[in-house]
């Protein structure tokens, strides 16, 4: 009897007592606030008396509203649902939500004001509206707004919105019965789900600002770990050096030879990722930034001197690739020699003959080595001529291609027009006793300077040791009087142009009285006088101006009968020989053609002649449509390799690759 009571009294003391206080406690808070609640807001009380009599949906009511005394509260209940997510995401619009102006919403320092502010606002505006109080509800508006698409809008996008508010406010009045737990539930689920979309967005916006961002970070990366492995500090750490080795073959391995992010493979980001890492171990490790900043700027010159040898190499390789004969053209000259001394001597000639000197025809000179690119120049012009008939061309070549020059023509001859293949072993007068340059060309100084393999005292610019400057075919267009004594008037052509046009109305041409009718190309500065002679020879500077335009061998058209009376050639004889220590301009011929034609050459309009095919990939395509002659000066001939390849078709067009010797020699388009 005594345990029993003892246990009762204990029962009593821990679990009867406690509950007895608390309810007193409970009933007391109970009768304060339904006080408080009955003389602060009658409005509000009817309004919760209005609602269905489950109890378990009236507390869930009450737990979301908040407790205020304005009776403007209950247009603003569902606000403490739509932005109770702290998220920085949240939509704007809190601001302002309670009635009285010195009351703070409890998760208004959360809110993020963005594009969509203007929005809100008006949306907001509506709701004090004392006519729409019991049937607007601000949540279905964001829904709504939410569904139409997971971004923000744009002005015009808002007052297409804000337009159809009318109908969202009848929408919310069919909706007011949904569980407000519910709306909170589903707003909260799209506002998350804005989220996510907005940071891959910004990733892809990254991507896509940055091309191929992981492949250039793998290069960084590789930098950074070549220069840390270098530091002291990490050779006296063994295991890191081992580590960022390691890390290095992996990146390397994974980088391979992509050049984009697409080429990588699938594990590209965790090494990327893992190389990181260890740099960031390499960041720890190195104490001294002026280390890093020495080898930086070591490695810094190393790269410069590499690049600068590469393209000095470069340029060697471009200059050496521009002289060398494709093994197809050295082929296609042998093949047609062979050919050529099979025929009998009735069968070498060519028909036409008398039309050679006749002073009616039009008449071509081409002075080349090179059968192909002389027969495309002779096929384009033919092609284009309005008379074939009336047009004769005057090919000049040396020794060694002279058999093939003839057998191709034979073999092709162009149409009605007539042929000509000369020799320059045929012109007697050509001697050193008559014309300097060739003198100059046998000379000791001339082989020493192209053929000599120590250069230290030389010029460095491989463009002038170009080999057609010791070629005299290259000087031939100075004596046109001399190889062609009974024509008054002969267009010069080079063996890399195409004729586009018709090119008759260039011997009815008035040229006033001058020589030479070419197109200007002052266009740029450095086709002016200065670039191609030195003017700081005083013989240069007091004869000539430095800012005069210069002109474009390739395409011209000689009075020479007018040469003959102004005696060109001996002011070309004149000033060559004060050029034997090539102190006035390099080698070449249009140093000289520019002095020697000196106020006796008659610009002609620049479609006649459209230049830069070789070596500028970004001639106007406007001009090339509208020039009649288009020019493949430069290294990039359209029958090298090297050739621009969008500018080839013009030329290979009139290229027969289906010819036996073509076949024969394996060349190909």
């Amino acid at each position: 009897m005594m345990v029993r009571n003892v246990v009762m009294v204990m029962l009593f003391v821990t679990v009867i007592a406690p509950i007895t206080l608390y309810t007193d406690r409970l009933a007391s808070i109970s009768i304060q606030a339904s006080s408080s609640s009955s003389s602060g807001d009658d409005d509000f009380v009817e309004d919760v008396t209005a609602f269905p009599a489950n109890a378990a949906h009236t507390t869930a009511r009450l737990s979301l509203l908040p407790q205020e005394s304005s009776a403007t509260t209950r247009l603003k209940e569902p606000e403490g649902v739509v932005y109770s997510d702290n998220s920085s995401d949240s939509l704007p619009g809190a601001k302002g939500t309670s009635a009285h102006p010195n009351h703070s919403h409890p998760h208004q320092d959360g809110l993020l004001v963005d594009s969509m502010e203007h929005v809100s606002a008006r949306m907001l505006s509506t709701t004090t509206d004392p006519d729409l109080s019991q049937t607007y509800d601000p949540i279905r508006q964001v829904t709504q707004t939410l569904e139409q698409g997971n971004q923000f809008l744009s002005e015009s996008e808002s007052d297409a919105k804000i337009g159809a508010s009318e109908q969202n406010i009848d929408d919310a009045s069919r909706t007011r019965e949904t569980k407000p737990e519910q709306q909170s539930t589903q707003t909260s689920s799209k506002v998350d789900r804005r989220r996510p979309t907005k940071t891959m967005t910004a990733k892809q916006n990254d991507e896509t600002a940055i091309p191929n961002g992981r492949v250039r970070h793998f290069k960084d990366q590789l930098i950074r770990a070549k220069v840390y492995l270098s530091l002291p500090a990490t050779r006296n750490n063994p295991h890191f050096t081992r580590e960022i080795r390691l890390r290095i073959k992996e990146v390397q391995k994974t980088l391979g030879d992509a050049s984009k992010d697409s080429d990588l493979p699938r594990n590209a980001y965790d090494k990327l990722k893992a190389m990181e890492q260890t740099l960031t171990k390499g960041k720890q490790i190195q104490d001294s930034c002026a280390a890093m900043v020495k080898k930086l700027r070591a490695m810094l010159h190393s790269m410069e001197e590499q690049l600068r040898v590469h393209k000095k190499q470069a340029m060697f390789l471009t200059q050496l690739t521009a002289k060398t004969l494709p093994k197809g053209l050295h082929c296609l000259p042998l093949r047609l020699t062979t050919e050529y001394y099979t025929l009998n001597s009735s069968q070498q000639k060519f028909p036409n003959q008398e039309k050679l000197e006749d002073s009616r025809m039009y008449h071509y000179a081409l002075f080349s080595d090179n059968v192909l690119a002389a027969a495309v120049v002779v096929n384009s012009t033919v092609t284009h001529a309005k008379d074939p008939a009336n047009h004769v061309f005057h090919i000049v070549t040396d020794r060694l291609n002279y058999a093939a020059m003839r057998m191709w023509f034979l073999v092709n001859p162009p149409g009605q027009a007539t042929i000509q293949v000369q020799n320059t072993e045929e012109f007697s007068w050509l001697n050193t006793s008559y014309s300097p340059v060739m003198k100059q060309l046998g000379s000791a100084s001339m082989i020493d300077y192209y053929f000599r393999t120590h250069r230290t005292n030389s010029d460095s610019n491989l463009k002038f040791r170009n080999p057609k400057y010791l070629s005299i075919l290259n000087h031939l267009r100075f004596y046109l009087p001399e190889i062609f004594p009974k024509l008054n008037k002969v267009l010069f052509l080079d063996d890399d142009v195409v004729v586009k046009k018709d090119l008759t109305a260039l011997w009815s041409l008035d040229l006033k009285g001058n020589v030479n009718g070419a197109v200007e190309t002052c266009g740029e500065s450095f086709h002016r006088f200065d670039r191609y002679l030195n003017f700081s020879n005083p013989l240069i500077s007091k004869n000539f101006d430095a800012h005069a335009c210069g002109w474009a061998y390739g395409m011209n058209i000689f009075d020479l009968e007018e040469w003959k009376k102004q005696n060109i050639t001996e002011v070309y004889h004149g000033w060559q020989k004060l050029n034997h220590d090539r102190q006035l301009w390099k080698l070449g011929t249009l140093p000289p053609g520019l002095i020697t034609f000196w106020k006796r050459t008659y610009p002609l309009d620049r479609s006649w002649h459209v230049l830069g095919l070789g070596y500028n990939p970004s001639v106007n395509q406007k001009e090339i449509d509208g020039a009649a002659v288009i020019h493949y000066n430069g290294n990039m001939k359209p029958w090298l390799e090297i050739g621009i390849p969008k500018y080839r078709n013009y030329w290979a067009k009139f290229v027969d690759y289906d010819h036996t010797y073509m076949r024969e020699c394996n060349i190909n388009p």
